[in-house]
C-alpha cells in the first residue's frame, strides 16, 4: 500500500528523472550541482522515512544488494581517491567532483528498486522515459527543420544541420533516445496477446483493437523517437540501435517458449518501417554516408585510443584518478593526435580504466553485465508480460550503451548516467519483482 509521503517521493523521483535531460543533459556545473543536490534530498527525505518507520525496505532493493555493492565500491574508490594526502589522483578536487556524482547516482539506483515498487509505477517510470525522449526527438527534429538551432534556451554553438535536442552533442542525445525507446519497445512487447490466435477472424479483431488502443499512440511515439535518432546523424547511435535490437529479438524469440505471430510482426515492423520508411522521409542515407566515409586517415580517434592506453599502461592500478582525463591525456599526446584538447576520451571503456584503474573499472563492469544477464534471465524465466517486456528494454538498452561505449562517452554525460542507472534497476526489478505485486489492484501510485 502507498502511503501519501511515499507517493510524494515518487513524484519527486519521477520530477527529477524528467529534469535530468533538460539542461544540456545536466553536463554544466550549475546543473550538475543541481541535479546532485535533489538526488541525495530525495535520498535523505526517503531515509527519513526508513527511521520513522514509515518505510521499509523493498523485496527487490534487498535482493540486489551485490549489484549495489559493486558500484558503490566503485564510488567509494573514486572517494578515496579524492584524498589528497592518499596521492591516488593527479587531481583531487576533480576526483571530489566526480566522487560526489557518483554517490548521486548510486542513491539514484538505489531510488529506483525502492520507490519503483508496482506494476503501475513500473509502466508510469517506463512511459515517463518514452516521454521525455519524444519531446527530446520532436524539439531536436522542429530545431534542425525550422533552422533556429537553440538547445536548451540558448542558441546552439555546434553541431548545425543536426538533432541535438537539448543535449551538448549529437552523440549523447542519440544515446539517450535509444535507451529509451529501447524501453518503449519492451513496453510494446508486454502488450502482445499471449495467446495465438487460430482464424483469421480473430486475428483481424486483434489487430482492429490493436488500431483502437493506447497500442497505436506508444508504437506512433517510437516511430517519431526513431525519427529523431535518424536525424541527430548519429553513425553508432544508430548502429547500436539497430544492431541491438537484431540481437536481442534474436534472442527473445530463442528465450520466449511460445513464440506468437504478433512478436514476429512487431519485430519484423520495428527494423522494416523505422528503417526504410522513417529513413526515406528523414535521411538515414545520410548516416549510410558518413559510416561508408568515416576512415581512419579522417579520425583522429584512434590515435587519441592509442595514448589513452599509454596512460593505462603507466598507472593501471590506480587509474589517474576520477574526472582527471582531461588533466593527464596532455602529457601523452603526439602531434598525431592534433592540437585538440580532450575533455573525454571519446571511449567510456578507456575512460573508466585511465580514471579508476582496474578496481573500480572491475567493478563497473561486473555491475553493468550482472545486470545485462539479469535482464536475460527474466526474459526467460518470468511469466508476468510486463516484466518480460521491461527485462527485453532492459537488455537491449545496455547492449546498445555497450556498443556506443567503445567509440564515445555517453556516460559521462549526467543525465545519460542517470537514465543508465534506471535501465540497470529494471533489470533487477524485472527478475525479483513478485508478478502478484507487479499486477497489484491498487488504483494509486
Amino acid at each position: 500500500m502507498h502511503t501519501p509521503s511515499d507517493r510524494g517521493l515518487f513524484i519527486f523521483y519521477i520530477g527529477i528523472l524528467i529534469w535530468a535531460p533538460l539542461p544540456l543533459a545536466s553536463n554544466r556545473l550549475w546543473s550538475l550541482s543541481l541535479l546532485c543536490f535533489l538526488v541525495l534530498l530525495l535520498s535523505a527525505l526517503l531515509l527519513l522515512q526508513f527511521i520513522t518507520g514509515k518505510q521499509q525496505i523493498s523485496t527487490v532493493l534487498r535482493k540486489s544488494w551485490p549489484v549495489a555493492g559493486l558500484i558503490g565500491s566503485a564510488v567509494l574508490w573514486s572517494t578515496l581517491q579524492a584524498v589528497p594526502h592518499l596521492n591516488l589522483s593527479i587531481s583531487p578536487t576533480d576526483s571530489l567532483h566526480d566522487s560526489v556524482l557518483g554517490w548521486a547516482l548510486l542513491a539514484y539506483f538505489c531510488l529506483t528498486l525502492q520507490l519503483v515498487k508496482s506494476k503501475k509505477r513500473l509502466l508510469l517510470t517506463g512511459y515517463v522515459l518514452v516521454g521525455s525522449a519524444f519531446f527530446q526527438a520532436v524539439y531536436g527534429s522542429l530545431m534542425t527543420l525550422s533552422g533556429i538551432e537553440y538547445s536548451f534556451l540558448v542558441p546552439k554553438e555546434t553541431y548545425f544541420g543536426v538533432s541535438t535536442g537539448t543535449f551538448v552533442n549529437r552523440n549523447s542525445q542519440a544515446a539517450y533516445l535509444v535507451m529509451c525507446v529501447s524501453i518503449g519497445i519492451g513496453l510494446m512487447f508486454s502488450t502482445l496477446n499471449a495467446q495465438r490466435s487460430g482464424h483469421w477472424r480473430e486475428r483481424g479483431r486483434r489487430w482492429l483493437t490493436a488500431l483502437l488502443s493506447k497500442k497505436i499512440i506508444l508504437r506512433i511515439a517510437l516511430l517519431i523517437i526513431v525519427t529523431g535518432l535518424v536525424m541527430t546523424r548519429s553513425r553508432m547511435g544508430n548502429t547500436s540501435f539497430f544492431v541491438s535490437l537484431m540481437v536481442m529479438g534474436i534472442i527473445a524469440l530463442v528465450l520466449t517458449r511460445n513464440t506468437t505471430r504478433s512478436m514476429l510482426i512487431l519485430l519484423s515492423s520495428l527494423l522494416i518501417l523505422d528503417i526504410f520508411v522513417v529513413g526515406t522521409f528523414f535521411g538515414i542515407e545520410k548516416v549510410a554516408d558518413r559510416l561508408q566515409n568515416t576512415s581512419l586517415d579522417g579520425e583522429s580517434r584512434d590515435e587519441v585510443a592509442t595514448n589513452t592506453l599509454e596512460i593505462i599502461r603507466s598507472q593501471p592500478i590506480a587509474g589517474t584518478g576520477a574526472g582527471t582525463y582531461y588533466t593527464a591525456y596532455p602529457e601523452y599526446r603526439t602531434e598525431t593526435s592534433g592540437r585538440g584538447f580532450y575533455v573525454n576520451a571519446h571511449n567510456d571503456y578507456l575512460e573508466f580504466s585511465t580514471e579508476l584503474g582496474l578496481p573500480g573499472t572491475i567493478a563497473l563492469g561486473l555491475a553493468v553485465l550482472s545486470s545485462l544477464g539479469a535482464g536475460l534471465y527474466a526474459q526467460y524465466k518470468r511469466r508476468n508480460k510486463l516484466l518480460k517486456g521491461i527485462a527485453f528494454g532492459a537488455s537491449m538498452s545496455i547492449l546498445a550503451m555497450l556498443i556506443h561505449a567503445t567509440v564515445d562517452f555517453n556516460l559521462q554525460m549526467p543525465a545519460n548516467a542517470l537514465t543508465f542507472m534506471v535501465i540497470m534497476a529494471f533489470a533487477w526489478i524485472s527478475v525479483f519483482m513478485k508478478s502478484r505485486t507487479a499486477a497489484g489492484s491498487s488504483s494509486s501510485y
